[in-house]
């Protein structure tokens, strides 16, 4: 491995993944312009959570219910975790092993703007909660947040790891030593155990790896969100945390992009490396049993925001209808057999809105904007504000 291959290499001719290190960032000729046209799209769309208005937001969650304020926290606490896997895995799974300078370009692109979600939710809990860090603090407690981190985890943490071997050992049966426990006798180091594992790298196998967890990437990109951005925007339907909502949206459109990304990595690895035809056709059980328990966990978080109660327009059986329908939509996409039977009208036509990404303003100048810097300045100041102060 090496940072900067200086072999004389023709990138158009490269596979997208586990071919030779990259040499130069060059982007004057490419092998698949979609992911050049994905990162100029991202690019365009960059944007900062201080930009939109949330000084209302902390006055409209002290008026919600209990069981409201549940809702609109704990799907806080579930975005910060998925973001925070998504806002280091992608360039540490894939990095090492992509083939191509523009899909490196895009997955480096990708990665920033999943940390732009994070700090956002930093930005909206500093905003409206007088102890952030009891927020923070608090987000493992939840089973249905730690089942669902587990879930997407595991396939980037196997990729990973597998990955290392494989840079490190190359192909084959490898016999590893590790130094076992050691004990301090007198100050000195004594060796108590030692443990031999064998260790078995297949590039073929690697590649099936690599598969799942693309399959991963689109499910969470995909599937795994919705429940939580449409209790947001349902929130802003009834003209609360508004500037929350408007985020949001912003995050969703990212998430969009991100979305198509993945279905385009899954159309063209089967093009682009002939292993990939057989490799989708074993996993495709697989990758439905995938959706089947990304559609299952958000069923199970549904009902988890409103064990304690409704609010006006959504509950958790209509988000149940709701995520089998995205799911037969995104599993339509990249070519697998999907096991609902959903409507062919979206059950939430309301969310429809907020969704589309052609209605989401993208220059700062142009949105919602009361300030460019944190605090910002109280817009909803009226003639009567002042009256009987006097100097």
């Amino acid at each position: 491995m090496t940072v900067l291959n200086t072999n004389s290499l023709d990138h158009t001719q490269a596979k997208m993944f586990f071919d030779e290190p990259l040499g130069m960032q060059r982007f004057d000729t490419l092998k698949y312009r979609a992911f050049d046209k994905l990162t100029d799209k991202q690019l365009g769309f960059f944007w900062r959570p201080e930009e939109v208005d949330i000084l209302r937001d902390a006055a409209d969650f002290k008026n919600l219910t209990a069981h409201e304020q549940h809702i609109f926290t704990s799907n806080l606490k579930r975005q910060i975790v998925l973001d925070s896997v998504q806002g280091r895995a992608p360039a540490e799974s894939f990095g090492s092993i992509v083939g191509l300078p523009e899909l490196e370009n895009w997955i480096i692109t990708w990665t920033f703007s999943e940390t732009i979600h994070s700090r956002s939710y930093t930005h909206i809990i500093r905003n409206i909660y007088p102890n952030p860090s009891k927020v923070f603090d608090e987000m493992m407690d939840i089973k249905e947040i730690v089942d669902c981190a587990d879930s997407i985890s595991r396939h980037y943490d196997e990729l990973i790891e597998k990955t290392k071997w494989y840079q490190l050992l190359g192909e084959g049966s490898h016999q590893i030593t590790s130094t076992g426990d050691t004990s301090y006798v007198d100050g000195k180091p004594e060796m108590i155990s030692q443990k031999t594992d064998t260790i078995n790298i297949d590039l073929y196998e690697l590649k099936k790896l690599l598969y799942l967890c693309i399959a991963s990437v689109n499910i969470l990109e995909g599937v795994r969100f919705y429940v939580s951005f449409a209790c947001s925007w349902a929130f802003a339907e009834l003209k609360k945390m508004e500037g929350n909502a408007k985020i949001i949206k912003l995050i969703a459109r990212d998430e969009n992009v991100h979305l198509g990304s993945t279905q385009q990595i899954l159309k063209l690895l089967p093009q682009d490396d002939p292993d990939f035809v057989k490799i989708a056709k074993e996993c495709e059980e697989e990758v439905i049993q995938m959706f089947v328990e990304a559609v299952d966990q958000e069923k199970l978080w549904a009902s988890y925001l409103f064990k304690d109660g409704s609010m006006i327009g959504l509950n958790a059986q209509l988000l149940s209808e709701y995520i089998e329908w995205i799911a037969n939509k995104r599993m339509t996409a990249i070519g697998v057999k999907s096991p609902y039977k959903v409507p062919r009208a979206n059950p939430l036509p309301w969310t429809q809105k907020w969704i589309s990404g052609a209605e989401v303003q993208v220059a700062p100048q142009e949105t919602e904007i009361s300030s460019y810097v944190i605090g910002g300045t109280k817009q909803d100041v009226s003639k009567d504000t002042f009256k009987g102060f006097s100097l």
